[in-house]
């Protein structure tokens, strides 16, 4: 025979999680939003690298954008400056996610000139 006790707290497990699982859905899109971001950062860096080793190389401008834009997300944009003996370049890239949620995500590279190796002043 079922008691009169507790009878008030039958409700009160699905109002709980009524409440819960949108947090959980949100903290989830949350989680997955800030792994693509942090993916989309890895590339640029990646991307800063690869054109600053290529640059570095003596290869031509336009090859070292190439070889950064090939390894960078999508929209990327990419600058190349030479300052002294040092290539630097320079991934830019909005981060993936909606209109509030995107961040531009920033990476440098820096590599010492072939043609300054072994040059002494």
């Amino acid at each position: 025979m079922p008691s009169s006790e507790g009878g008030g707290d039958r409700g009160s497990v699905t109002a709980e999680a009524a409440t819960v699982l949108p947090v959980l859905a949100l903290f989830t899109m949350a989680l997955v939003w800030a792994l693509m971001a942090t993916a989309a950062h890895i590339q640029c860096v990646d991307a800063a690298r690869a054109g600053a080793r290529a640059v570095a190389r003596s290869e031509p401008r336009a090859q070292a954008v190439a070889a950064a834009r090939s390894a960078a997300p999508d929209g990327a944009r990419v600058a190349v400056d030479r300052t002294g003996d040092l290539w630097r370049v320079r991934v830019e890239a909005p981060s993936p996610g909606p209109g509030p949620l995107r961040l531009t995500l920033r990476a440098e590279a820096a590599a010492l000139a072939e043609d300054t190796v072994g040059v002494t002043p």
